[in-house]
């Protein structure tokens, strides 16, 4: 195929942050963006050519969008197949329905990624509350209860530090489908970025140690620790083979347990992902733009390192008050992604520092 000329347009759907990013990723390349969103506060509309505040099951609205974009994409797993399904009748949709169909589905995740050849915790679905005490009895406790659709960031999850606890944490995730995962005990957490061309190119980033602080990002570190960098080859030959598995055309995100035993797969993302944040400045390519060349066919770009040190950190809730002590800091990059309200766990913004050498 050939690739897609600057001028072209890109329907993103999703109105957050990663979709501002690919919003601007996508300018730089010369390409128009248009976001689609039900959300009243759309911080990728600020980076956008256009923006439309509408519901993604309008079957009206989805299918102006297909109409004029030339290439769609989405930056957010929590989107109903359907609409995706929808579109992708009518205009390339890139990564296709199916990355976003096992993304959605966490018991789907482990058996897909299982079958890959992936090693995962211990791990079974409950639909009752009778399967939950099932589970526990034969995975053991601690273990975490996790609703099977719809959970990020921590939400959606339960610790049971014991039997006695199922009834609760059954009630506590709204006694929907889950699954519960068995403890791992690791080291370190890291993700595997891995970009796919639509000729099926394929390139990935080193990999960074993620720190989680109340199950959201908070710190993500290259080069990673040598406990992290032993497993990269392996965890990066594992996110390869589920992004070929996929037929997935973007960015696709693994992220895992570094553990004696090996890398131990936690979940995926098939999108651009907060663990990649660094690499606008700290990578010669960054995921954003990477994304933006994959969907639009054109070469991917280089994943190396542009310093000898990378960090990034989260700016959580009124973390971003301090925007212009971060501003006077050399080699100090601030991103502020445009939000109105500095409540707590809200994802305000990100600083990276690079040190060149």
């Amino acid at each position: 195929m050939n690739a897609l000329p600057p001028g072209s347009t890109i329907g993103i759907l999703g109105g957050g942050q990663l979709g501002r990013m690919l919003a601007s990723a996508a300018a730089q390349l010369g390409y128009r963006t248009h976001v689609l969103a039900p959300d009243a506060e759309s911080v990728a509309a600020q980076t956008a050519s256009s923006f439309t505040r509408a519901d993604y099951h309008s079957r009206i609205v989805l299918d102006d969008l297909a109409a004029y974009a030339d290439v769609v994409t989405y930056e957010f797993e929590n989107i109903a197949l359907a609409p995706v399904e929808h579109l992708a009748r009518k205009v390339p949709v890139r990564p296709g329905p199916k990355s976003l169909e096992v993304a959605q589905d966490r018991a789907r995740e482990k058996t897909f990624v299982g079958e890959l050849g992936g090693r995962t915790a211990p791990w079974a679905l409950v639909t009752t509350l009778d399967e939950l005490k099932a589970a526990i009895a034969e995975i053991g406790a601690p273990a975490i209860l996790k609703t099977l659709r719809l959970g990020y960031d921590g939400k959606g999850q339960v610790r049971i530090h014991d039997a006695a606890a199922a009834e609760a944490a059954w009630a506590d995730i709204g006694e929907r489908p889950a699954i519960l995962e068995g403890f791992v005990n690791f080291t370190h957490e890291f993700s595997i970025i891995t970009v796919r061309g639509i000729d099926g190119a394929l390139a990935s980033y080193p990999p960074p140690w993620n720190e989680h602080k109340h199950g959201i990002l908070a710190r993500s570190t290259l080069p990673a620790p040598a406990e992290v960098a032993i497993l990269w080859a392996e965890a990066a030959t594992l996110g390869a083979r589920v992004a070929d598995a996929l037929d997935h055309v973007g960015v696709l995100t693994l992220e895992f347990f570094a553990t004696p035993e090996g890398p131990v797969f936690n979940e995926m993302a098939p999108r651009v992902h907060n663990s990649g944040h660094w690499t606008i400045e700290g990578a010669e390519c960054s995921q954003f733009e990477n994304h933006i060349r994959a969907i639009c066919g054109l070469p991917l770009g280089s994943t190396a390192l542009t310093g000898v040190h990378v960090e990034m950190l989260n700016l959580i809730g009124r973390d971003g008050d301090e925007w212009a002590e971060m501003l006077a800091e050399p080699g100090a990059h601030l991103h502020l992604y445009g939000k109105g309200n500095a409540r707590p766990g809200r994802k305000m913004g990100h600083l990276t520092r690079v040190k060149r050498g």
